[in-house]
């Protein structure tokens, strides 16, 4: 079943809303229950209305490459913890080859929930930060044109901003075996491919082997 929520920061400050509708239900009607009443229908109806948008499918978002001088290829790498494994390497060299590739990689600034709600974000974006510079240099040292950024906490979020910014021909997503892998848990793979309309390849990679393969545009898990 596909997980519901976008981010665990939105399934976290579900778990607090939650308890917010009811606490609020409760303090009216220790007041009277008439009051308690009124406030479970103005909170359902908003939840009702709330759910009710956020369940309108989002149109993919198009993607018009800008002219490219003949032979250029921009390709978007998105990836955490994985940004580094060699199979993901491999298969941006590949895709690399017998062309002028450049290369634009982002790496999405994980954190708790709990941090991220008191904006303790350094540690996540150091440690991203460290990722990419060493992803950069192993892309550079193979002679691939290639430069990045840290990217939002949501994943999906990460790959809009990339693509408005970068203006990529295809998306390459990175993410574990899908046993350990939260990003496929949240359905972020399927997600990207229904909201943005380039070409999207997925790699997995299995930082405790010796190598793996991808899945290639278009093929759904």
């Amino acid at each position: 079943m596909r997980n519901p929520f976008r981010s665990e920061e939105e399934a976290f400050r579900f778990v607090w809303l939650t308890i917010l509708y009811s606490a609020l239900i409760v303090a009216g009607s220790f007041i009277n229950v008439w009051v308690g009443l009124a406030v479970f229908l103005v909170e359902t109806a908003f939840i009702v209305w709330w759910i009710f948008r956020r369940g309108r499918r989002e149109q993919p978002i198009p993607q018009v490459p800008p002219p490219h001088p003949e032979g250029e290829r921009r390709i978007l790498v998105v990836a955490n913890e994985t940004v580094g494994g060699e199979p993901l390497l491999q298969e941006i060299r590949r895709r690399s080859e017998g062309v002028d590739e450049h290369v634009f990689v982002v790496v999405p600034a994980l954190n708790s929930p709990i941090r991220h709600w008191t904006s303790d974000e350094d540690g996540a974006r150091e440690a991203a930060q460290k990722r990419l510079e060493d992803s950069l240099a192993s892309l550079r040292a193979s002679g691939v044109d290639a430069r990045g950024e840290i990217g939002d906490s949501d994943p999906l979020q990460a790959i809009e901003d990339g693509i408005r910014t970068y203006a990529p021909d295809e998306l390459i997503i990175s993410t574990h075996p899908p046993e350990r892998s939260h990003w496929l848990e949240r359905g972020v793979v399927a997600g990207a491919r229904e909201r943005f309309a380039l070409p999207v390849t997925h790699v997995v990679v299995d930082l405790g082997m010796p190598s793996v393969g991808s899945e290639p545009p278009g093929l759904q898990k």
